[in-house]
């Protein structure tokens, strides 16, 4: 069976002070795989949209999300989207299915985590708890080696950090934004069980979320759960064929059933 660009778009949504060019080449390389448009967005405070204030709320950074891709790609309005999202952008994806069902075919969650299924200290481990202050305090160029260390487990790689900093040069993140999008996250509790179908993806060596929480999600939403034994939180940094290839088997697993669902594309 082979996926066809004529099926329904990816959209890949990343997590706290990150922006859509921290994908670096994984959309381009995810799209030929899949044989699909895989698309990013980026948050109200940061990468273009740096200037904007960051909503406080998951519900009101999904609003906001939901807003530009309504604007950005009216062609596909009225169609679902398939939603991939890594730590605080696996909430606003599991948000975004629950206050519109009709807008999202499935769901897959990275390295994600609900208050209420884990304690504070497995969703944001006390290892960084130092790093994550510094990295409110500290210039761009300090604070992208922060969120290396805390993120990626694979050796440094020179020349993506100095890409990482010199984004943060060009379109910071503000110490405001930071807190707000923190705020956010440490407040969301999923409620409920999104209707479409779901699938966990998590990070065993995890330094920045436990793998716990992981875990916790696959299980209160009943969604298979797969692990890789030594990434970091960054699962499309450290392990992007793995990655890829567990997204291309999901979506060809989802092809099958929509297969039998008349006028309904995977």
């Amino acid at each position: 069976m082979v996926l066809s660009s004529t099926h329904t778009p990816v959209l890949l949504i990343r997590g706290l002070l990150r922006e859509s060019r921290h994908w670096l080449n994984f959309p381009l390389l995810l799209s030929e795989q899949l044989k699909r448009p895989v698309f990013t967005l980026d948050l109200p405070g940061c990468g273009l949209l740096n200037l904007q204030r960051s909503a406080t709320s998951v519900p009101a950074m999904r609003a906001q999300l939901q807003q530009q891709w309504a604007e950005r790609y009216p062609q596909y309005q009225g169609q679902a989207v398939h939603l991939v999202a890594i730590s605080m952008g696996g909430m606003l994806a599991l948000d975004w299915a629950l206050a519109a069902p009709e807008q999202v075919k499935s769901l897959v969650l990275m390295n994600s985590s609900s208050a209420g299924l884990n304690p504070f200290w497995q969703r944001l481990q006390p290892r960084n708890y130092l790093k994550v202050l510094l990295c409110l305090l500290a210039g761009p160029l300090k604070r992208e080696e922060l969120i290396w260390q805390m993120t990626v487990n694979s050796s440094l790689q020179p020349d993506i950090l100095k890409q990482w900093q010199q984004w943060a040069i060009e379109q910071p993140v503000s110490r405001v934004n930071a807190l707000r999008q923190l705020w956010a996250a440490s407040r969301f509790r999923l409620t409920q069980s999104p209707l479409c179908p779901v699938n966990v993806l998590s990070s065993q060596n995890d330094r920045l979320v436990s793998s716990m929480c992981s875990k916790a999600l696959a299980q209160r939403l009943q969604a298979p759960l797969n692990i890789h034994p030594s990434a970091g939180h960054d699962l499309a940094i450290d392990e992007a064929d793995w990655l890829i290839q567990h997204l291309f088997t999901w979506f060809l697993s989802l092809e099958s059933v929509y297969s039998h669902l008349p006028g309904s594309p995977g």
